[in-house]
């Protein structure tokens, strides 16, 4: 559903994004369930563009995605979606039910916390560096194993199960383990 302008004139969704990168692939999931227009605005990360004085005034820690709505700029997925999800209610991406919401949060915080920084490209060269390459690949290995461990239920309509996106060009195969 991305395209460069609103027919009416409106101010649209920009969402500055790679096309490799998992946390991206969440918000264009999310923009698209919600039925959302938005431009793309592609970032080569292997460039180095999210370094650009440009894009570090949109976020200063130089990660995508960002999504812009008017002149607020939102970096991080987890808080892009949360944001999408309050001011855009139409096609909701969480359910209404208190403990599945809980539920949902858990799962989505393991990944951006316990699993996702150990995918980082940044991350993984400076593990290569200073240690070897077949250890970045064990660490990430162990973190992602270790991160989906525990029991979740996913794949209900009103799941964030989304966050689960694994870019093709993570170093660990994608897999999910339900117990």
């Amino acid at each position: 559903m991305a395209s460069g302008s609103d027919k009416n004139g409106d101010q649209q969704l920009k969402l500055y994004s790679c096309y490799r990168s998992s946390c991206s692939f969440r918000v264009r999931i999310a923009l698209n369930l919600k039925g959302l227009k938005y431009e793309y605005k592609a970032v080569n990360l292997l460039k180095g563009e999210q370094f650009s004085p440009e894009f570090r005034k949109l976020n200063p820690i130089g990660c995508v995605p960002v999504l812009v709505d008017g002149d607020l700029a939102v970096s991080d997925s987890f808080a892009i979606l949360l944001y999408l999800e309050e001011k855009y209610p139409q096609h909701p991406l969480l359910p209404k039910d208190l403990q599945r919401k809980a539920i949902n949060f858990q799962a989505a915080n393991i990944v951006c916390s316990s699993i996702q920084p150990f995918q980082n490209q940044a991350v993984l060269n400076y593990i290569e560096e200073m240690v070897t390459p077949d250890a970045k690949i064990e660490l990430a290995k162990v973190h992602t194993e270790k991160g989906f461990a525990g029991r979740f239920v996913f794949g209900a309509p009103d799941s964030c199960s989304f966050f689960m996106v694994q870019s093709r060009h993570d170093p660990v195969p994608p897999f999910v383990q339900v117990a």
